[in-house]
């Protein structure tokens, strides 16, 4: 695969950084200057990074990140900044920020500001009140040395005020590919993501989507839609994947964006997730037109006692007519996410979800260990049933099976789920060959072929006991090692986190510079 696009940029595997595009669009509508950075990027690491800010002088700089295994990555990189600048102004944000705001400003007093929920309005609130946020919305902060929480920010239904994400001043293209256990691509078109809902109402055990929308579903228009549509096809983009906590919501105004893709002429192709209770089905006809072409379920077992476990508020049936639904609507890659290693889960429980797997008109799967993060259902029944200390682990994550001990052993675990993909994929191989050889047919196009040979066999390459790689629960595709790394640091210490960078805060105080009268642009 080329490293450099046509327009030379370099090329990562993943998905765009669409939080803080849509701040730098918002930012620069209203005036500000911003720089984006985005570690995937090999050429802006943390040294680089810190080097920009020390030589820029920013006004304010962000960091935004999803979850618990990032959040020790962007306390490292807070402290290089707070080490080499003493001045500059520093937030946090996104989803971990907003559920655990009054304990990250604690652990880490070196940023000014912990910003909860849509970032949008609150940015620009925020830069006209940096030196006293009293009246923002939506900031924990400090006052005096005490810690002040400000009051929520009310969620803000009229999503069509915002500009599309800014997403040509970040140097950098994304390959589209699977969340697999080896990311496997699906196009070297020009791809991106996009954002047309926000929230989930249904109460999954394991989601925090939920708690941070607090229970809604808020949605864009379906013509502001396809007005982003166009504008990505006039920018070259030919792949987006929709990163809506639930896409197929709402029928009528899927059918609504679905004729304004095929009235435009747009032909990009693009994907998006769902629930297999959809009432929207009848439309996969009319999606599958309008150029969808990958449809991912949230399957999470064929056992119907674990479903209910995880309060999934569905049948394995409704799983079924879903998946096939999709299939025979023309949708070409149909992938269902699967958990194992839920509480309560038996082997028999385990061996119904891979024969269902198999059974299922699925193109591609995904079996990862069910883990638990702090703002879930299941991490609030934890700590009341004292598997986890919520003043010591809060900024932890967990794999149930080893602190659940209704759980199956990690080693029973991995058995089963070796023995069931073996089992899968001899029933494909067997019962589907024709959709098995167009869907290797399609990685080969774009994949050297011992990448798909190792595609195929790395589910039965894993440790015969313990963890395996690839058991952090992710929508982002990331390579297995930094995922594992991300998952350990959860566990280390503050203090020791902190050790990490006492070098660069001793080289930093030798160097920092007082701000100057010159004009300082904010940096997401």
């Amino acid at each position: 695969m080329a490293t450099r696009a046509k327009n030379g940029n370099i090329r990562v595997m993943g998905f765009p950084p669409i939080g803080i595009m849509s701040l730098s669009a918002v930012l620069k509508r209203a005036g500000h200057e911003c720089v984006m950075f985005d570690q995937a990027n090999p050429q802006t690491p943390n040294e680089v990074i810190v080097e920009e800010i020390r030589r820029q002088r920013p006004e304010l700089v962000g960091l935004s990140f999803l979850s618990t295994t990032s959040y020790p990555y962007a306390k490292i990189l807070a402290r290089q900044i707070r080490a080499a600048d003493a001045h500059v102004r520093l937030a946090f944000g996104g989803v971990f920020a907003t559920l655990n705001a009054q304990l990250v400003k604690v652990q880490c007093p070196e940023v000014d500001f912990v910003c909860r929920g849509d970032g949008e309005q609150l940015i620009l609130d925020l830069l006209e009140r940096l030196d006293d946020p009293d009246d923002v919305a939506g900031v924990t902060w400090t006052k005096d040395g005490c810690p002040v929480h400000n009051p929520d920010r009310m969620l803000d239904r009229a999503l069509d005020q915002w500009p599309f994400p800014d997403r040509e001043s970040l140097p950098l293209d994304f390959v589209e590919s699977m969340p697999l256990d080896v990311p496997a691509v699906l196009s070297m078109e020009r791809f991106t993501t996009m954002q047309t809902s926000r929230g989930c109402p249904w109460p999954c055990v394991f989601c925090d989507i939920p708690i941070f929308n607090e229970g809604k579903w808020r949605a864009r228009s379906p013509q502001h839609v396809v007005d982003e549509f166009k504008h990505l096809q006039a920018q070259g983009y030919g792949a987006v994947y929709f990163v809506d906590d639930h896409f197929l919501l709402q029928p009528k105004r899927i059918e609504a964006i679905c004729k304004g893709i095929n009235d435009a002429g747009v032909t990009i192709q693009w994907g998006c997730e769902g629930r297999v209770d959809s009432t929207a089905q009848h439309l996969f006809p009319a999606m599958a037109k309008a150029h969808c072409r990958t449809l991912m379920f949230g399957i999470e077992s064929g056992s119907q006692k674990v479903l209910d476990r995880l309060k999934k508020d569905q049948t394995v049936e409704q799983v079924e007519g879903a998946v096939t639904n999709a299939k025979q609507a023309g949708i070409e890659i149909v992938h269902g996410f699967f958990v194992v290693g839920s509480p309560d889960e038996t082997v028999a429980d385990m061996r119904a979800t891979f024969d269902l797997a198999s059974k299922l008109r699925l193109d591609t799967f995904g079996f990862n260990r069910l883990c638990v993060y702090r703002g879930t259902p299941l991490w609030k029944e934890y700590v009341e049933r004292g598997l986890v200390d919520e003043a010591n682990d809060w900024y932890k994550y967990f794999k149930c099976s080893e602190i659940d001990p209704t759980c199956l052993p990690g080693e029973a675990i991995n058995a089963e789920r070796t023995a069931g993909l073996r089992r899968l994929f001899r029933y494909k191989l067997t019962h589907y060959p024709i959709q098995t050889f167009r869907l290797l047919r399609r990685f080969m196009r774009y994949m050297r072929f011992r990448d798909v040979v190792y595609l195929i066999i790395k589910p039965f390459l894993g440790q015969k006991q313990g963890p395996t790689k690839n058991e952090v629960l992710s929508r982002a595709v990331e390579h297995g090692a930094l995922k594992e790394a991300a998952a350990n640091l959860t566990t280390v210490p503050d203090n020791l986190l902190s050790a990490a960078v006492e070098d660069r805060k001793a080289v930093g105080s030798r160097s920092r510079r007082i701000a100057s009268a010159d004009s300082r642009r904010p940096s997401v």
